[in-house]
């Protein structure tokens, strides 16, 4: 399976400037990936304050956008996750589409960061992610702080995934801890984790940090990094082996205890 990574920096409260930078990403880099990824709050960042007037309504201007992208080109993205106002408030939702366009898949970050006053400004989720298929291998989607909670991760493959998406925007003062949970969900699951996260300025006052880290990479299932950035913008491509997860789990079979 051909992966995809953009790692890109976003503007904050600024939905068409994030949107051309994506369609130009796509036009420049895209080589025929079966798979791309994009970042966590692609569409508004964290301008957390601002949200109440620019987050998005039921994924109505994100996914049409995504999707169009997903149908010229052919291949599946994994469309990070974007402010979304739905039912009773403003969620940070992740969502993917499939080459043909369909929404494959929602599902709304559980733990909102208490440093930063997310529950301020926005409601956490209480399902847990979904399984959902990308050519046929099942997978699942976790955003940023959520990484942080093993038994989410956990619960996703439980019910069949094989592959994990991590997006995020996090930072750089605890980029060991990014990479640290990325190669543990990776071990404890045998499974594929592919993260990307961005880069650039952090404007939010509560942050302890002023950069986000970057590093997006890929973790092979018994914990190697197969590829991986620095801390500027960059498009990650390579080609993983899904039949690796099988026999990682055939040689170390820990999910046969749990």
């Amino acid at each position: 399976m051909k992966i995809q990574i953009f790692q890109f920096e976003i503007v904050e409260a600024n939905f068409d400037n994030n949107k051309n930078k994506i369609k130009r990403l796509f036009k420049e880099n895209y080589t025929d990936a079966d798979v791309v990824v994009i970042p966590e709050m692609w569409n508004n960042g964290y301008a957390l304050s601002q949200l109440a007037n620019k987050a998005d309504i039921n994924l109505e201007n994100s996914y049409p956008f995504i999707q169009k992208l997903a149908e010229s080109y052919n291949t599946n993205i994994i469309a990070g996750s974007v402010s979304n106002y739905k039912n009773d408030g403003i969620y940070n939702t992740a969502f993917s589409v499939a080459n043909d366009g369909t929404l494959i898949n929602t599902t709304d970050k559980i733990h909102l960061v208490p440093m930063l006053d997310e529950h301020k400004f926005l409601k956490g989720g209480t399902n847990k992610p979904n399984v959902f298929e990308v050519n046929g291998v099942p997978a699942t989607q976790v955003i940023c702080y959520d990484l942080r909670y093993p038994e989410i991760t956990r619960a996703s493959i439980k019910s069949g995934a094989q592959i994990v998406f991590v997006v995020a925007q996090w930072t750089t003062k605890n980029l060991h801890h990014w990479r640290t949970l990325l190669q543990a969900r990776a071990i404890e699951n045998n499974c594929y984790v592919i993260a990307c996260n961005s880069v650039g300025k952090v404007n939010h006052k509560n942050h302890q940090s002023n950069t986000y880290a970057g590093h997006s990479m890929i973790v092979t299932p018994d914990g190697n990094i197969l590829i991986e950035a620095q801390a500027e913008a960059a498009v990650l491509a390579t080609e993983i082996d899904v039949s690796a997860i099988e026999k990682q789990r055939k040689a170390i079979p820990t999910l046969n205890d749990v």
